[in-house]
């Protein structure tokens, strides 16, 4: 049996701002749709799904993110995540230049938890919060430099 990785989605409470976000980090939009019927019901499991949703890919077209903001029922507000909870967790990234990544993170009002670490001189490496609570981690490999 084969098996391959499709997406991650992730519930957000402003698409067009959490679309912004992670395209200025260098990802890139490749479709929008507007789900709801019998078989979202059926496929999500939850009655009267109505959603927005885009789809983003990094650019070596490996990594997919799919990004929906709910229009019916009503989102539900909860507490950030915080990294040593179970369950989802985060959503990571190498980056070509950690430095520049933040700024543009900065730019939407996202710093790093704490700040940037350097692991074993092979990676420098931060967590943030993106929009929508998001944890986000940003690495640079030192040994592309």
């Amino acid at each position: 049996m084969g098996i391959a990785f499709e997406n991650i989605g992730i519930a957000v409470r402003d698409l067009e701002a959490t679309i912004a976000f992670f395209t200025d980090l260098g990802l890139t939009e490749v479709g929008r749709d507007e789900i709801s019927g019998a078989w979202a019901d059926t496929a999500v499991g939850l009655d009267g799904n109505h959603a927005k949703i885009a789809m983003l890919a990094t650019p070596d077209g490996h990594g997919h993110i799919e990004l929906f903001e709910y229009v019916h029922p009503d989102a539900i507000e909860t507490e950030p995540t915080l990294p040593n909870e179970i369950g989802m967790h985060r959503v990571a990234f190498q980056v070509d230049d950690l430095a520049e990544s933040l700024a543009i993170a900065a730019r939407h009002g996202c710093t790093p938890l704490r700040g940037v670490a350097n692991y074993q001189d092979v990676y420098l490496l931060t967590y943030l919060r993106g929009p929508s609570g998001i944890i986000v981690m940003l690495a640079q490999d030192l040994r592309k430099s």
